[in-house]
């Protein structure tokens, strides 16, 4: 049960009810609400973060116990600001930490942005709730450059936003709210929207109350923050959490934000709007470990992270793991990651080819790690998994990509070698899907699992049976897992290159030879690959786009992507081609 002691501050003749838990010898950390909560909306989050602050909530203006003023005016940003500010001074004589969701956010951006704000406030942790200011800005940057995709871009979010408009209206949303606007409903309502379990919503006795009175935030700040924006900066430390599936806010409008704020944190999430219901646990870990970071002045590995200094990148603020990234597409998928903004682990049975990879992205300002695994060992990567883990966090995207080829007659071809085929080849997805999966549902924020399959998978071709067998088995257990995640929110996808000019060729043994002729079929299909000219960064680039739309099963080349539809509608042509002998 959540147990807060009382009090009243005021601030320009109005009486905030404030709420207070937790040692006020801590560091201070005060939490506002949005529209239509009050401190109601913390229950969850604040008992979570007493653990190691002195927490405050309160009711914002016109919300529970706090006074309501007539009129809109009253409820303006600079108004709004005020109130913090006196709160802020009431509960602490040292700057407070602010964590504010959807409206107490907005009127955050207002006091950050206002001059002196640094002696009152330390840091500022959003949370679905943008800088109108900000936002108008945005908005403009869309239409004064109107093309298809910055309006499309723009209708997005005015889609997103268009119950804003009835908000504003004299009447209707009075009606609206007077009937419709009871706990039992908002509950349901959440649970709908955006799944969040009705006991777990905690509103007051006063919401039907509140929803009404809060129209008056809307009425007093939408058109003229956003038709006449004054984008002011702020030098306070801000760490801006974007939900992803947030039903009013598209993450798009936050992407000029680091041109206001002078240090900022930014982390994408795959959750609603309602977090502080949804995921309290997450949001006080978060807020904890911002906070803890700017205190001790020592940045956690995912604080360290989520840091941003410009435009975002696609990737920016995301850890990848990549298996076999010391050549061919491990290397490149890794290059193109880093390059894009994430933070890359590379694994490689060669540890100097990873260390090779790690410094190419170190020296151009990327951030990588490199280990020796062979991903056959299985102890070895349980091992791998618990330090990286340990050490980095859990990671957003994992690409099992080590693989090796293994060409000939089957019949020709030995247990041992089909057994190292099938350990490194399947055996290790599997560890790495399921070790590092295990992981991802267990953080809860989703992620991207990237096998690495082969067109051989659903092109049948003869002196190619094990090698294609172990690369049939990475697809179908790729989408089989993608049904398993997808209630995770985790995407899994099977990629299915043709001839690309790798390395492989040359460690690929051919059953049934030894000597010079084994190097006479590598020399012979090396140079069949080479003249091929399709190389490994054009199958990163593939790999990054299947991540970026969650793509199950990704042919690359030609003669995978034809392949894959001959197999698919004329079986019995895709048979007949198996006979041809390419060696």
């Amino acid at each position: 049960m959540t147990t807060w002691r009382e009090r009243t501050v005021t601030s320009a003749d109005v009486r905030l009810a404030v709420f207070e838990m937790g040692d006020t010898s801590n560091p201070t950390v005060v939490l506002v609400h949005g529209w239509p909560d009050t401190h109601h909306l913390w229950t969850h989050v604040a008992p979570l973060l007493a653990e190691d602050f002195h927490v405050v909530a309160y009711d914002t203006r016109g919300y529970g116990a706090t006074d309501a003023p007539a009129g809109d005016a009253p409820y303006r940003l600079e108004a709004l600001a005020g109130d913090l500010f006196a709160v802020a001074a009431a509960v602490s004589d040292k700057p407070v930490h602010v964590m504010a969701h959807d409206w107490g956010s907005v009127q955050t951006w207002e006091a950050v942005t206002t001059p002196g704000a640094s002696d009152r406030i330390a840091s500022f942790t959003s949370v679905s709730g943008p800088n109108l200011d900000h936002l108008g800005m945005w908005a403009r940057s869309k239409l004064r450059r109107p093309t298809p995709s910055a309006v499309g871009t723009a209708l997005t979010q005015v889609a997103s936003s268009a119950y804003t408009v009835m908000f504003q209206l004299p009447v209707v949303p009075k009606v609206f709210f007077g009937l419709l606007g009871w706990a039992p409903v908002w509950r349901q309502f959440l649970h709908l929207v955006e799944g969040t379990a009705p006991g777990d919503v905690t509103v007051s006795p006063t919401l039907h109350r509140d929803m009404i009175s809060g129209l008056r935030y809307y009425r007093a700040n939408l058109r003229p923050r956003l038709f006449h924006p004054d984008a002011r900066s702020t030098d306070i430390p801000v760490f801006q959490i974007v939900n992803r599936r947030d039903i009013a806010l598209r993450p798009a409008i936050y992407e000029h934000t680091h041109q206001y704020v002078q240090q900022l944190w930014r982390r994408d999430l795959p959750t609603g709007h309602w977090l502080p219901y949804s995921r309290p646990e997450l949001l006080a870990e978060t807020t904890r470990d911002f906070i803890t970071s700017l205190e001790s002045g020592t940045p956690s590995a995912a604080i360290a992270r989520a840091r941003l200094t410009g435009t975002p990148a696609p990737f920016a603020g995301k850890l990848a793991v990549i298996t076999g990234a010391g050549s061919g597409i491990g290397r490149e998928t890794a290059l193109l990651l880093a390059e894009q903004g994430g933070e890359v682990v590379l694994a490689d049975i060669d540890l100097a080819a990873a260390e090779k990879t790690a410094s190419i992205i170190t020296d151009t300002g990327g951030t990588a790690h490199a280990y020796a695994l062979d991903v056959a060992d299985t102890d070895a990567f349980e091992s791998f998994v618990t330090t990286v883990t340990d050490t980095h966090g859990v990671p957003d995207i994992v690409v099992n990509n080590a693989g090796i080829g293994l060409a000939g007659p089957l019949l020709d071809a030995t247990d041992a070698q089909i057994r190292r085929l099938v350990d490194i080849n399947l055996v290790s997805v599997a560890t790495g899907s399921r070790l590092f999966g295990r992981a991802m549902v267990a953080r809860g924020l989703g992620g991207q699992i990237v096998n690495l399959a082969s067109a051989a998978a659903f092109t049948p071709q003869r002196g190619l049976g094990a090698y294609a067998a172990t690369k049939a088995g990475v697809l179908l257990l790729s989408e089989s897992l993608r049904a398993e995640l997808a209630e995770h929110h985790i995407g899994v996808t099977a990629i299915c290159p043709g001839i690309v000019d790798t390395n492989i060729i040359s460690a690929t043994e051919f059953a049934g030879t030894s000597g010079d002729s084994q190097e006479q079929l590598r020399d012979k299909m090396n140079g069949m690959y080479r003249r091929r000219g399709f190389t490994p960064d054009r199958v990163a680039t593939e790999i990054l786009g299947a991540i970026s739309a969650n793509r199950a099963v990704v042919p690359v080349t030609v003669e995978a992507k034809v392949g894959y539809r001959i197999y698919r509608f004329v079986p019995g042509l895709s048979r007949r081609m198996a006979r041809t002998n390419l060696v």
